[in-house]
């Protein structure tokens, strides 16, 4: 894998913790995700650009994002180097509170490439702010994903079209869109 002239181009992996696995998150999509974002995470690497691993850490106790607990840990496969910076949020935006604007401004970042988890919330709660915030954003779709979740009438709603629908809310007014084959 070759990523050519996006010297300062950044991955930002959004949640990629061992609760995520946790049977009461529910179904989800895109069980190849986690294999496409080690890939990208290996080239990333490779090609020396900056990576921020984001981590949500709840304020909620039971939750299995709650500090010292096994689930708010990274994925091993997926875990940060000690030369890779890591963000703690609260809430679904990698940004509110955080700092990593600042980070990524003090280092000349512009251009933010996302992969994780949930794709209809943190990663596109994320983005969102970044596309406001005046950063060039790309959503890598095929290294997201989401999970099943009932509408607003209570009706079930599949993981695969939660995800399809963040997707669209994202293309064109926040982010580019593509698959991680269209970055090399």
């Amino acid at each position: 894998m070759n990523i050519q002239n996006q010297d300062l181009r950044t991955l930002i992996l959004i949640d990629m913790q061992k609760g995520m696995a946790d049977p009461k998150v529910g179904a989800r999509n895109n069980p190849q995700a986690e294999a496409r974002i080690a890939a990208l995470l290996q080239a990333w690497r490779a090609a020396g650009r900056p990576v921020v691993h984001v981590r949500h850490l709840s304020r909620s106790p039971g939750s299995p994002f709650w500090p010292g607990q096994p689930g708010a840990e990274f994925q091993e496969a997926l875990a940060p180097l000690a030369s890779e910076h890591v963000v703690d949020k609260h809430v679904t935006d990698a940004f509110a509170h955080s700092g990593l604007e600042r980070w990524l401004h003090q280092r000349g970042i512009g251009a933010l490439v996302f992969v994780g988890v949930s794709t209809n919330m943190s990663v596109e709660a994320s983005v969102r702010s970044a596309g406001c915030l005046g950063f060039d954003c790309t959503v890598v779709a095929d290294a997201c994903y989401t999970f099943d979740r009932p509408d607003l009438d209570g009706r079930p709603r599949s993981a695969e079209d939660l995800h399809r629908v963040a997707l669209a809310n994202l293309r064109g007014e926040y982010a580019r869109v593509c698959q991680s084959a269209e970055l090399f």
